[in-house]
């Protein structure tokens, strides 16, 4: 690839290996899109020719089949990042009668994909918090390197058998992203931080941490991004309210929830008013149920101030990290200082390795005085 890039492509049905040296050769692009909320997503592209390793051997061997176990890792300046530990899922050969331009295309997903495959029937959880149902379900997955990462409520929530006992509906994957979704969390799988393992976490968003090198614009020799524009959408934030039934007229009370996280601080000092307001179904949940997913709704619909843009990774020196903070410095008093980054998604081709972004916040003008260089 490209001077101080080093690629590394691993394949196999269970356990990935190095891929033969033709197949790194006949690589032409790669994409991986990071995006919260959704699942990674991957793209590969070689080069195929009728005599090459690829047309003769490892597409009739099943070595590109669906299920195929792929890991993608770059190496920046020494210092590794896996970008995709997923799982093919399609398959595209385009042959062509013009000399080099045959094509054979991969897609695929993060290994969360292996828990949406199943639907799970006559599952009890019986006297379990969501954290620890969830850990029993991603624990079957250890073969795919998942090492679970639950964080426990911070308003206990344990059924009393007498009266419930949890029951498991549709897929591993569905049914934790629906105790997920009750409790205001999130939950995905994070490839790395080595090849081959996999922090699956369910948990609040955190927005809290040592922020990435600031992406720097309109800052002559200094600028480290290609393109980065803002916008400021008014309709976006939204306030949420759960109903609480009186317990004696049992009449449903709506109460606005107020915008408090210890894990989400806020990262804008003028925040942007909410100008829509939404009731929640909660009165069938407990009270701890309904105020943690009051809290996650509020969470999911305050980020009014998107950035988008591109970078050349060797010009920024590193990878930028999707669902981590990063600085933002010279575009100016409003929109200056840190921002939660959403989405990534990296794109490389044969001397050339960008990423696309999505930055987001809740308000105008940054908390914090400056922003790590």
């Amino acid at each position: 690839m490209l001077k101080g890039i080093h690629l590394t492509l691993m394949a196999g049905p269970l356990v990935p290996v190095p891929a033969p040296q033709p197949v790194v050769d006949a690589l032409d692009s790669a994409q991986v899109t990071v995006s919260a909320g959704q699942r990674t997503g991957f793209q590969l592209s070689f080069g195929l020719s009728k005599e090459s390793l690829i047309s003769r051997a490892l597409l009739p061997s099943g070595f590109f089949d669906p299920n195929i176990r792929v890991i993608l890792m770059a190496t920046i300046n020494g210092l590794p990042s896996v970008l995709i530990d997923g799982l093919i899922t399609r398959q595209e050969v385009t042959p062509s009668n013009e000399p080099g331009q045959a094509k054979l295309t991969v897609t695929g997903e993060d290994v969360s994909l292996a828990m949406d495959l199943t639907k799970v029937k006559g599952v009890s959880y019986p006297a379990m918090p969501p954290e620890v149902r969830v850990a029993l379900i991603v624990a079957k997955y250890a073969r795919y390197g998942m090492i679970p990462l639950p964080i426990p409520s911070i308003f206990p929530d344990i059924p009393n058998p007498v009266e419930r006992i949890p029951q498991h509906e549709g897929t591993d994957l569905e049914y934790v992203k629906k105790l997920a979704d009750e409790l205001g969390y999130v939950f995905y799988v994070d490839s790395g931080p080595a090849p081959g393992v996999n922090i699956a976490y369910f948990g609040p968003e955190i927005r809290v941490g040592v922020p990435q090198p600031a992406l720097n614009v309109n800052m002559d020799s200094h600028t480290n991004v290609e393109s980065l524009s803002f916008s400021y959408d008014g309709l976006s934030a939204v306030q949420p309210a759960i109903m609480i039934q009186e317990p004696i007229t049992k009449i449903s009370i709506p109460i606005p929830v107020p915008n408090v996280s210890l894990l989400r601080p806020p990262l804008a000092a003028r925040p942007a008013m909410a100008l829509k307001f939404e009731e929640l179904e909660t009165a069938r949940l407990s009270p701890a149920r309904a105020i943690l997913r009051g809290l996650g709704e509020k969470a999911k619909s305050s980020d009014s101030i998107t950035g988008s843009g591109q970078l050349n990774v060797l010009r920024y020196g590193r990878v930028l990290k999707a669902r981590q903070l990063v600085g933002v410095r010279g575009a100016g008093m409003a929109y200056d200082g840190l921002y939660y980054v959403k989405s990534v998604t990296h794109n490389l081709k044969r001397g050339e390795y960008k990423q696309s972004f999505t930055l987001v916040r809740e308000g105008l003008i940054s908390l914090v005085p400056n922003v790590i260089p």
